[in-house]
């Protein structure tokens, strides 16, 4: 279930709200446990089926952890090669058996099996839980609802953001004084849930229309102005769909006295590609930091053995991302350049005008999204061809036909909110995060955007109904 759904609007969170507040602290913890199931029931019951059991092997592993002695080492082996396994079978198993077909026709029977809601997510939870018990950094939760609580909290389980138990212990007390929901809080939840829900509904969802509309065509028929832009307003959507999600998510935690991690910091300003990372999907990229660039070495080895690690990552979060040729693209093209400013990149780029590394980093990220998101790594491919080329696009293909004037307003919009705007208006960048009741203009401009927000949401919701009955 998305959140930006009229079930999940007017059903899910309003039912959440009266089981949760209406019950006694004592409780708490389990109403919001059951509710989190009913929310991953919603989405299948063999996913949910697959959660439960899932809790269920990283809560026992970590108790049999705390507990193993000389055995400790392989135990953790085990539970983390189960986690991996489970992920590579739903995830990797489809995407490997096409690819050993393509060379051994017939060698492979190819299932058609669904990925479970956040299953990528929530196995690198039960990851750092199983790792962090072993290391002594945190204690096994013996409370199975605390434990189920941290992994599936209806709030992060489908997207994030990715959290350590460590953070969380203590709010998952329900008497802790990290627990309690004041109004200041509760209010400073539903802003930044409103705002989520505004970048999804009213820039994310509309800039995808457009971009959809531009990889609807083959990608040689479409002139490369069109293509530049439909590619730029990809990256936007991405942007303002996943930290839409992520504020939201924020919002809901707040609500129920969970707090949870910022997962964006205004990424686009960046000036070098690591400089993006540390403020894209930061949830990510300090999970891969901890449990797998340290446990290689990190850069405490040889400039050579350094990149190596470097590679590996993000190879590893091209790889996470999804099982396709594109993400593996997607991730050796950024591991190609985090090495490059690693070997001395970075520091050449600190010495020139700020406008040229701006210029460098809008062009190797925008690459980046090009193979993120096109339908195929030959489609990617084509894309940028074209674009590098300045195709002109088949005949009748105008840019007219593709960009108007919405669609400039979408993105002169989206480029002035994903950073410039707040840099440029510290008092405006500060109201966004500001933790106290919203003042009565701030009440007015959340107000207006809940109601567009609806309004986008229901009219989207109502359509699909429609085109699911015929």
């Amino acid at each position: 279930m998305n959140f930006s759904t009229v079930q999940f609007l007017f059903v899910f969170l309003p039912l959440a709200w009266l089981v949760y507040f209406v019950l006694p602290p004592r409780v708490r913890n389990a109403a919001l446990a059951a509710v989190s199931l009913l929310f991953c029931v919603w989405g299948g019951y063999g996913a949910a089926a697959l959660l439960l059991a899932f809790c269920a092997l990283n809560w026992l592993a970590g108790l049999a952890l705390a507990r193993a002695g000389r055995a400790k080492k392989p135990l953790l082996a085990a539970a983390v090669v189960l986690d991996l396994a489970v992920l590579v079978f739903f995830k990797y198993a489809g995407f490997a058996a096409q690819n050993i077909n393509a060379l051994l026709p017939g060698a492979v029977p190819v299932a058609s099996i669904a990925l479970p809601l956040g299953l990528s997510f929530y196995t690198f939870q039960g990851i750092s839980y199983c790792v962090d018990v072993a290391k002594g950094e945190t204690p096994p939760e013996k409370n199975p609802v605390r434990f189920f609580l941290y992994m599936a909290f209806f709030a992060h389980v489908t997207s994030g953001p990715i959290m350590r138990y460590g953070d969380q212990a203590a709010a998952l007390d329900p008497k802790s004084p990290a627990r309690k929901v004041t109004l200041d809080r509760f209010c400073y939840g539903i802003k930044r849930f409103v705002l989520g829900l505004a970048k999804k509904a009213l820039l994310a969802d509309q800039l995808g229309v457009f971009h959809s509309r531009v990889v609807s065509v083959s990608a040689g028929q479409v002139p490369a102005p069109v293509l530049l832009l439909g590619t730029v307003a990809y990256a936007f959507q991405l942007y303002y769909d996943f930290s839409g999600y992520s504020d939201m998510a924020v919002g809901l935690g707040e609500m129920f006295g969970l707090t949870m991690p910022e997962n964006f910091d205004y990424p686009f300003l960046s000036r070098t590609v690591g400089e993006f990372w540390r403020r894209w999907h930061i949830t990510l990229g300090a999970w891969f930091r901890r449990y797998l660039y340290f446990p290689l070495g990190g850069s405490r080895c040889s400039p050579a053995r350094t990149c190596l690690n470097l590679f590996v990552v993000f190879l590893c979060t091209g790889i996470w991302h999804g099982a396709a040729w594109q993400f593996v693209a997607f991730g050796v093209w950024h591991g190609v350049w985090i090495c490059a400013e690693r070997l001395g990149l970075a520091k050449l780029l600190d010495k020139l005008p700020r406008w040229v590394s701006h210029v460098y980093f809008a062009a190797v990220s925008w690459v980046g999204f090009v193979l993120f998101g096109a339908p195929g790594l030959g489609q990617a491919l084509a894309e940028l061809a074209g674009v590098l080329t300045w195709q002109a696009g088949a005949a009748g293909m105008t840019a007219a036909a593709f960009f108007g004037v919405r669609e400039a307003l979408l993105l002169v919009t989206a480029i002035a909110l994903c950073g410039p705007a707040q840099a440029l208006l510290p008092r405006f960048k500060a109201w966004l995060r500001e933790k106290t009741e919203p003042r009565p203009l701030g009440t007015a401009v959340l107000l207006a955007l809940l109601f567009c927000s609806i309004v986008l949401v229901t009219a989207n919701n109502y359509q699909g109904f429609i085109y699911a009955q015929f």
